[in-house]
């Protein structure tokens, strides 16, 4: 789709002049984004008191990947065609609606119902709120749009398992506060959306539909490289935060809420650290280099698992997040930079796609094998799988790099 000619448009876009709309709209996505992994710490608690095993916190994960990538489909370039500020809005409803629900209901089905919500927040957000926030930067700040948005999702997810961890450690309502005060921020996000301009051209028609999983010949070099990179570091992603609250309870003895959400914070601390690294490698080094400090990673987790050592798995979960980060941010950069104006929240909703299937596989097939081979035999066979990826990945993004320049 080529970009809609001015006579033919309606609702201009009303370009932020000041600094505060850029960053206004950075903290919208950030506290959509905490939602997503608030009840990370809590499924604990809810197996205690709705009687649940560790299949059915997989299949909770399942469905909020299923409902992610689903939004991500339908409406992954719907802001193209209605502008980022009713998408935006729609995101934060949709996060409120899934907190609501987490704070009524008292069954399985309703945690269910609630992670697909949720799932439906996070694939309206993650497109729409990553180029929202790229198009609202001021040009001082152009160099660096690219980092804030992909570090406020990233911040976000870490967030969410820190604020849950210490409200159901040290606060009353130990399973619900949490979504208390998340519907308080998302009041504030959606007062923040309302108060900036819109920083995209909508079309005087739109064409809303079912997104193809199709890409614009400019993306097609771009993409694959980051797709490859990004198989690797999101499925080490899903694998830490699936693994860690169960790890630090069952085999380090640390029960604590807190504890365990300040070291899921490590791992995307780590990813924002990698984000703003990457510009200090050359271009061609990044994946690999994102890679290997992956593979890195990976491995302090199998060795924290086998040797119960907590400062393993906190350096484990550093370096995955570095790794993961350099190759979140190259990636995500160079697509977003290929993709036709027109086209650029669909584009990037179709790699967050990719990487969405890449975070749950991961999680889903831990959740079938701890019951079957038990924990430790199962987050060891896993991490060690995950590092297999990274090193193909790596592999593969060389051989695609030799045939682009060849061809």
């Amino acid at each position: 789709m080529t970009r809609t000619p001015p006579h033919a448009a309606t609702g201009a876009p009303d370009q932020p002049s000041h600094p505060a709309s850029f960053w206004l709209i950075a903290v919208a996505f950030l506290i959509t984004m905490v939602g997503t992994t608030l009840p990370t710490p809590l499924y604990a608690l809810y197996q205690q008191h709705l009687g649940f095993g560790p299949t059915w916190v997989t299949l909770i994960f399942a469905i909020y990947a299923a409902g992610v990538i689903s939004a991500l489909l339908a409406v992954g370039s719907w802001s193209d065609q209605l502008g980022r500020r009713p998408m935006l809005l729609a995101g934060l409803a949709m996060g409120a609606i899934s907190a609501v629900i987490f704070l009524c209901t008292d069954s399985i089905g309703g945690l269910l119902i609630a992670r697909l919500i949720s799932g439906f927040s996070a694939g309206i957000m993650t497109g729409t709120g990553t180029v929202a926030v790229i198009e609202a930067a001021p040009k001082r700040w152009q160099n660096s749009a690219t980092l804030v948005a992909t570090a406020a999702n990233m911040l976000g997810l870490g967030l969410g398992p820190l604020l849950a961890g210490f409200t159901s450690q040290f606060l009353p309502w130990p399973v619900h506060l949490a979504f208390v005060v998340h519907l308080v921020l998302l009041l504030a996000a959606t007062a923040a959306i309302l108060a900036v301009g819109e920083t995209v051209q909508r079309p005087a028609k739109p064409r809303l539909g079912f997104q193809r999983p199709s890409l614009p010949a400019a993306v097609r070099g771009p993409f694959v490289p980051a797709a490859i990179a990004g198989l690797a570091g999101f499925s080490v992603t899903g694998l830490f935060t699936s693994l860690v609250p169960a790890i630090m309870r069952q085999v380090m003895g640390h029960a604590g809420g807190l504890v365990i959400g300040a070291v899921i914070l490590v791992l995307f601390a780590g990813s924002i650290v990698g984000q703003a690294w990457v510009r200090r490698i050359r271009e061609a080094a990044q994946m690999t280099v994102g890679c290997t400090v992956l593979i890195l990673g990976v491995a302090c987790l199998g060795l924290s698992i086998a040797s119960a050592q907590l400062w393993l798995l906190v350096l484990g979960g550093a370096l995955s997040g570095i790794g993961q980060g350099l190759t979140f941010r190259a990636g995500m950069g160079a697509v977003a930079n290929a993709a036709p104006v027109g086209q650029k929240a669909g584009v990037t909703s179709a790699l967050f796609i990719v990487y969405y299937l890449s975070m749950s596989v991961p999680v889903i097939a831990v959740g079938v094998s701890i019951p079957v081979f038990g924990l430790h035999h199962s987050a060891e066979f896993f991490s060690a799988v995950v590092a297999l990826i990274a090193v193909l990945a790596m592999l593969s993004m060389n051989i695609v790099r030799a045939r682009a320049s060849n061809a």
